[in-house]
């Protein structure tokens, strides 16, 4: 196979530019099959994109939303040395290093090969949802105590890939004109394996991330929601509809400790405002902020993006994560609106959607296969539009 056909645009300039090219999308598709897998292959293709520009001179670069999380990578660190474990918080804050995928997604994905890399995204979540939906309906994941995950270690990372995939998947059936037909074939696998997860914050994600495909492509489109919700409802399995009534019930044990979890969240960030308690200290200090509600005695995470962010970073880094929402959004609606390829921008905007949706319910930007995925999504629309010289200015 040529590269040329591989690539589905201009061929890469140099035999280390393919080669990172290929990294690039066995890491797409190795991002929902094998964490350790998606790191060696994002590690090789960062490797030899930073060989391919040396031997050409190149400068990389990067779009516009890049920078907002520069500022935040930044405030990172700054939090991770005034933690009260330096250490610890600097070795959790290695997850910043994924930040490099924008850059290399926009290099490295432009034009056309933009829709091969979603291809991939695609077509491996359709084999993960089968996978999930084997695990529910023959190796008795079906509970709350043992959900399908497919090839992931726990079900909200599953969970959070399906939604990406999900919202992915509908901007192409919406907003392109071919290459639908495998999508439409793999997308009732994906609704049923969510559905099959039994993860509220991901179900509150998709329909959130469908509703804003659906505005975009005819407001009226949104009338349809409702109708989708209830027949859900109306024909799912007793576990799932049991677990949709539990999200409007103010007793359930999770609900009481999410609600618990923003008051212990909302006293750190008042003791320490300005750098948090450090990446990685939420559950080293939980029990000196723990809600007397609290059901839980420990957790993992406070269940909540912008608080997590505040509570163990500071203020600073949140607002310079909102800052990033704020231009990844006007420059993903200026892409949606310019591009020949609106279903990226589309898609792009959708997964942001469905990622503060569910992340008011679940950390799931902290999740380093859900951010991985994401980061990919985000830039894919300004790859599929950059020029190939631009961002190649050699350097002097």
């Amino acid at each position: 196979m040529s590269s040329l056909t591989l690539t589905a645009g201009d061929p890469p300039s140099d035999r280390l530019e393919y080669g990172a090219l290929l990294a690039l999308l066995g890491f797409a598709a190795a991002l929902q099959l094998s964490i350790a897998v998606a790191d060696i292959l994002l590690v090789l293709c960062l490797l030899l994109w930073s060989a391919s520009m040396l031997k050409r001179h190149e400068r990389p670069g990067v779009p516009g939303l890049f920078w907002p999380l520069l500022a935040y990578a930044a405030l990172t660190l700054v939090s991770s040395a005034f933690s009260i474990d330096p250490r610890t918080s600097l070795v959790d804050s290695r997850q910043l290093v994924l930040l490099l995928i924008i850059p290399a997604v926009y290099r490295l994905a432009e034009g056309k090969r933009a829709l091969r890399v979603a291809d991939v995204i695609i077509t491996v979540g359709g084999i993960s949802a089968i996978a999930g939906i084997v695990q529910y309906g023959i190796f008795d994941f079906d509970s709350l105590g043992r959900r399908p995950q497919g090839a992931m270690g726990h079900y909200m990372t599953y969970s959070g890939l399906l939604m990406l995939v999900i919202v992915t998947g509908a901007a192409r059936l919406l907003f392109r004109k071919s290459d639908r037909i495998w999508t439409a074939l793999v997308m009732p696998a994906l609704l049923v394996a969510l559905a099959l997860t039994l993860t509220r914050s991901a179900w509150v994600g998709t329909f959130v991330g469908l509703a804003v495909l659906f505005s975009l492509r005819d407001f009226r489109m949104l009338a349809v929601l409702p109708i989708v919700a209830a027949l859900f409802v109306a024909l799912a399995p007793a576990s799932v509809t049991d677990r949709v009534y539990s999200m409007f019930d103010v007793n359930d044990p999770s609900n009481r400790d999410r609600v618990a979890m923003v008051h212990s969240g909302v006293r750190m960030v008042k003791d320490r405002p300005l750098t948090g308690v450090g990446p990685n200290m939420v559950p080293r200090v939980y029990a000196q902020y723990r809600d007397p509600m609290a059901v839980n005695p420990t957790t993992s995470h406070l269940h909540n993006v912008p608080l997590q962010i505040a509570a163990e970073r500071g203020l600073p880094a949140l607002a310079a994560w909102i800052w990033f929402l704020a231009v990844a959004i006007r420059d993903l609606w200026r892409r949606f609106r310019a591009s020949v390829m609106p279903s990226l921008a589309a898609a792009a905007l959708a997964a942001l959607a469905a990622m503060l949706a569910a992340g008011f319910f679940e950390y799931n930007f902290g999740d380093s296969e859900f951010l991985m995925l994401l980061l990919v999504l985000i830039a894919l629309p300004f790859a599929a539009d950059r020029r190939p010289a631009e961002g190649a200015t050699p350097a002097r």
